[in-house]
């Protein structure tokens, strides 16, 4: 029996070995110029995709830059190796779900990734940019979930970006902007972001890309960046086109407070540290602002309207068609997070359900209940999974898409992705509340439909990477499908082609605009509840 045991752990190790090495002689050293100095990646010949991983876009934000806008990167001279994953921003385990490839963590985590199928003749290619969710305060662009050679192989270069998270991303103090040169703090992260556009703008040509087709793109707080890019002077010059996968930075979801208010809420972070000044709690450790971070107990901290990234709410933005005038497509799952969520504990009863809804909604409560079907078990499971996702985050993307489609001549393209996924191949790994796996963690309730972040292995055609799922070919024909209207996207502003079902273009004044369903046979329906997201437009006070 021993001898066996020894002879199948040979052989595995043999194979791996040989998988590891396989791998490894795919690929040779390439080079390329950018406007810093000469990189160093690596071609795969098997893929024909060029890979370029840790790319400085921005000077690392450490010592006097901490807590200061993003920095022009310092020219440097020979080769830089760009072969590896630069770290991640300083976070906490936070999400269970979340597969990280970069090399550790660092405050010095300002880099971003290229993959791009050009050869030495190719140029003007298309160009993606994809921002990581977590909520502001978790992620990273090395994910596996995210990786860029699917999409290369469509024809894009395809550009992931690290930027700062958390306290060392968001953090608003009287102090940074008494010495700020634009009067303001907060907002470091999304500054990193549009730095690392600007970026693209100047260096993208080497990697065989067009930077006047530059798509920008993104899931969760991804997404909400995507909407506040959009809106941004630093940014919304940058951009040809842009993608949100539920989210936008409009209340109730992460959207921004006032400068005041976030300073206000800095000042009491750093007072109940016990640290007297910027200057004090700028020379701390990373380990010592990290402690007071996590002792504090809080999630991240707001965007703020600082009148340099950010000069009003997006609303206010849109409305005065100050926005970036590019083509929009966005949308959100099925079932984004369970109704279990706004039932806090109360069953799928009827009474119940009608109860919640006078205790949360105590002027509107009749209302609330007409646009929400409370028969039976079945239909209350569903009207609380509805009422937690559009309090959560599918309403705020419903009034971005409404918004542009109303103050812009750009077409306007909305989806509801439906597909559930397969179960898990390892019965130690649960499902969480946001639809992110964990071993060992609580398990959430099965799910009723396709639940928040499910979709962006589908999109960006990387089933084969998350490996922890039983994909079926059911679920290859979804991938297939949401990523070819994503690359039609990126290439031309219209996701249609390809034989695929037609997705028609929103328009501003219709109350039952066209929604393309992505499911295993996906189609395009006319919206019939979206009476429930004008309430919710007078509810949250965003309606004009």
């Amino acid at each position: 029996m021993l001898r066996i045991i020894q002879t199948f752990l040979l052989a595995v190790l043999v194979s791996i070995s040989y998988t590891l090495r396989a791998q490894h002689t795919n690929s040779f050293e390439v080079q390329t110029k950018i406007k810093n100095g000469l990189i160093a990646g690596s071609y795969d010949t098997k893929s024909g995709v060029q890979k370029f991983f840790g790319i400085p876009y921005a000077k690392p934000p450490v010592g006097d830059l901490r807590w200061k806008a993003p920095q022009v990167m310092e020219n440097w001279s020979g080769v830089k190796q760009t072969k590896n994953f630069g770290p991640r921003a300083v976070q906490a385990p936070v999400f269970g779900d979340m597969d990280f490839k970069s090399d550790g963590m660092s405050e010095d985590c300002l880099y971003l990734n290229v993959w791009t199928p050009a050869d030495r003749n190719t140029k003007d290619l298309p160009v993606l940019v994809y921002f990581y969710g977590g909520g502001f305060v978790a992620g990273d662009g090395s994910e596996p979930r995210y990786n860029g050679e699917a999409m290369a192989k469509q024809g894009i270069v395809v550009v992931t970006v690290n930027y700062r998270l958390a306290v060392f991303g968001f953090l608003a103090h009287p102090h940074l902007s008494a010495e700020s040169p634009y009067k303001a703090s907060g907002n470091y992260g999304l500054m990193d972001q549009a730095a690392s556009l600007k970026w693209v703008q100047e260096n993208i040509e080497a990697f065989g890309g067009d930077p006047k087709k530059v798509t920008i793109a993104g899931e969760s707080a991804g997404s909400i960046s995507v909407s506040y890019q959009m809106a941004s002077p630093l940014a919304k010059n940058l951009i040809a086109g842009a993608i949100g996968e539920s989210g936008a930075g409009i209340n109730p979801t992460l959207a921004p407070t006032s400068l005041a208010e976030a300073e206000k809420q800095g000042a009491e972070f750093v007072s109940n540290a016990g640290i007297q000044s910027i200057e004090e709690m700028r020379a701390l450790s990373t380990k010592d602002v990290y402690d007071i971070y996590i002792e504090s107990k809080r999630f991240g901290f707001p965007v703020v309207i600082d009148g340099y990234f950010l000069p009003k709410t997006l609303p206010e933005i849109f409305e005065a068609k100050e926005q970036a005038m590019v083509p929009l497509l966005a949308g959100w799952n099925s079932a984004e997070i369970p109704g279990a969520a706004f039932m806090q504990g109360a069953p799928f009863t009827p009474e119940a359900f009608i109860a919640k809804v006078k205790e949360t909604y105590p002027n509107d409560y009749e209302e609330v209940l007409a646009l929400h079907p409370h028969a039976d078990a079945g239909q209350v499971e569903w009207s609380a999974t509805n009422l937690a996702a559009d309090r959560f985050i599918s309403y705020s993307t419903w009034k971005w898409l409404d918004l542009h489609a109303k103050n812009s001549n750009q077409p306007v393209y909305r989806y509801l992705y439906s597909k559930l996924r397969p179960p898990l191949k390892n019965a130690k790994l649960t499902t969480g509340l946001a639809g992110g796996t964990m071993e060992g963690g609580p398990k959430a309730p099965e799910p009723i439909g396709a639940p928040h972040a499910c979709e962006i292995e589908y999109a960006m055609g990387n089933l084969p990477l998350v490996d922890v799922f039983a994909w079926t070919p059911d679920d290859y024909k979804v991938s297939t499908t949401f990523m070819n209207y994503f690359a039609n996207f990126i290439k031309t502003g219209n996701p249609n082609g390809d034989g695929q079902p037609e997705w028609k273009a929103v328009n501003g004044a219709d109350t039952t605009p066209p929604v393309l369903v992505i499911d295993t046979e996906s189609k395009l329906i006319n919206a019939s509840e979206d009476a429930r997201y004008r309430f919710h437009d007078k509810y949250y006070g965003n309606l004009k």
